[in-house]
């Protein structure tokens, strides 16, 4: 997951969604990935100022490997000289600067959230209902010449802005330069916002990047995890950061694997001598994902609530709330949970429910608090399934890697999918699949880091499978280019699982493998042939049959 979300490897997968569904993804900003893409991103940029010489733009440089805003600086122009010294130190991604913020007294913020993601096959998200919003400490102005070295004024990153003479830490969940993200919403409430609709916005923003991210994920779980098999109990909290723009619409800016739990912040009593302080709004969001992700992931609740339900204590005998620890006159009037009222009311009542009620009479959880986490997938599935068509080619990919353990698709193994999926042709012979292999898998190892394994990397197939997806269904979209290619090699291989169990059931017939039979005539995506049980097909074709009717 670590790998997943450094943001070169962030920045490549969502590109793979934006190139198949643009107008989907139009939540993450323009990334350039340095040093390997510094002249494409410069022709580009050239090409946009010649076409429109009023365009102005401002463009934020991110280290891959950083973290807390190191090494992250503003520059209005790709000759700027800083650039020159980040291609020669170490890998970053530039981005088209988001110049047109959403401001709050005057301020510029980021939302941080919270986001469960319970199990990866089958795919389970849930997003926790209230956030952080972390302000910058220096009046917002649009990027200029003058003003791009303003830390302050630019990166909303608590590390940096922590470390400013304006930051105000408040005894309010809704004031101060850390709040909550339900009292940002509250007071956009009062001022006529519809906050649905915001809520609604980032929720898709969410399910989407992790539909991203979910395909390559699987290509490392199974290196690890034996097919078939139940592994162990999987899961991770991500801390999404999301910028709103003036006009409200979301904007992705990072996902961080490992985001910070702690609930407390140093204060400096004199030079040189500090204490940690609790912090409110920490506590407000944090012990409530912890809490309750412990709460729907422990995989031995139910005979732990049998045989011992007094570990079910009330969280105050196990963790002393603020009040406990802060004198009363620097205790808030309001509390966060006042605050989300209006929201719980709109909220699904299934949503506030314990993930599984006790076998009795008695919820051990009754005392509890609602938890807080949502799941908003496989809720939403079907809003969204048309997407995953990566995640359908990383089930073909891992079909046909071959050794347990490996990531990487080698010549043989690629030749076999062509072979099964009935690819090759007179125009498309199996040399020139051969000279296809070798050449996108020498272009992408060349771009890796990892050189531990040689072979073709999932997303050097997603490559290579676009362009024989474009070659084979020429006049449609890139979407209905690439699903139609996935109908027809699902279908080829679901023949093949077919003619192998009938086969299986009957005794050897030869050495030779067992091909499917010729290609549909008609559509490429051809339905399943009738009769077929499901116990025919192996695990590729079963992921891809949940999405057949979408694409």
């Amino acid at each position: 997951m670590t790998e997943m979300v450094r943001k070169i490897t962030l920045s490549r997968a969502v590109r793979i969604m934006q190139n198949l569904f643009p107008e989907e993804y139009n939540f993450y900003p323009r990334s350039w990935i340095l040093p390997d893409e510094f002249q494409l991103f410069v022709a580009q940029v050239r090409m946009v100022k010649d076409g429109d010489p009023s365009w102005k733009p401002t463009f934020i440089v991110k280290p891959d490997g950083g973290c807390q805003g190191d090494g992250i600086y503003l520059v209005k122009d790709p000759s700027d000289i800083r650039l020159a010294g980040t291609l020669q130190s170490r890998p970053a991604v530039v981005q088209e600067y988001i110049c047109k913020p959403l401001l709050i007294d005057k301020l510029k913020f980021d939302i941080r959230l919270y986001v469960l993601l319970k199990s990866l096959d089958p795919l389970e998200i849930y997003i926790a209902k209230d956030g952080l919003s972390r302000f910058c400490t220096e009046p917002y102005q649009e990027p200029n010449p003058k003003n791009l070295h303003h830390i302050f004024m630019h990166l909303t990153n608590y590390s940096l802005n922590i470390h400013s003479g304006n930051f105000v830490h408040s005894d309010s969940t809704s004031t101060g330069s850390k709040r909550t993200f339900s009292s940002i919403l509250c007071r956009l409430s009062s001022k006529g916002v519809d906050i649905k609709k915001v809520w609604s916005d980032i929720i898709s923003l969410v399910i989407k990047t992790v539909i991203a991210l979910t395909p390559e994920l699987k290509v490392f779980y199974q290196s690890d995890i034996p097919a078939g098999r139940p592994g162990p109990t999987c899961f991770q909290i991500l801390g999404f950061d999301i910028l709103l723009m003036k006009n409200l619409k979301p904007i992705l800016l990072e996902v961080n694997a490992n985001p910070s739990m702690r609930i407390e912040h140093e204060q400096e009593l004199s030079p040189g001598v500090f204490e940690n302080v609790p912090s409110l709004v920490d506590e407000e969001v944090k012990v409530a994902v912890i809490r309750d992700t412990l709460r729907l992931m422990d995989p031995l609740k139910k005979k732990r609530e049998n045989h011992f339900p007094d570990i079910y204590t009330d969280r105050k005998h196990r963790f002393p709330p603020v009040s406990d620890r802060m004198p009363s006159s620097q205790l808030p009037v309001v509390r966060s949970q006042q605050l989300t009222k209006p929201l719980a009311a709109k909220e699904d009542p299934s949503d506030s429910e314990p993930a599984s009620a006790s076998d009795g009479n008695t919820d051990p959880e009754a005392h509890l608090p609602s938890i807080c986490l949502k799941q908003v997938f496989p809720k939403y599935a079907k809003q969204f399934n048309y997407l995953r068509l990566v995640d359908r080619m990383a089930n073909l990919f891992i079909r046909f890697l071959g050794i347990k353990g490996t990531m990487k698709l080698g010549p043989t193994g690629f030749r076999t999918f062509i072979r099964n999926c009935k690819l090759s042709s007179s125009s498309l012979s199996m040399a020139a699949v051969d000279i296809l292999y070798i050449d996108i898998t020498r272009r992408w190892n060349s771009m890796t880091l990892d050189q531990r394994d040689s072979g073709m990397c999932l997303q050097a197939f997603v490559e290579a499978f676009f362009y024989l997806a474009q070659r084979k269904f020429k006049t449609l979209p890139l979407h209905e280019q690439v699903a139609s290619l996935i109908d027809l090699c699902e279908y080829h291989l679901s023949l093949l699982d077919e003619k192998r169990l009938v086969c299986g059931r009957s005794g050897p017939a030869g050495g030779r493998p067992l091909d499917s039979g010729s290609p549909p005539d008609a559509t490429p995506s051809a339905p399943p042939v009738e009769g077929h049980p499901p116990s025919c097909t192996n695990s590729a074709p079963k992921a891809a049959h949940s999405g057949h009717a979408l694409s």
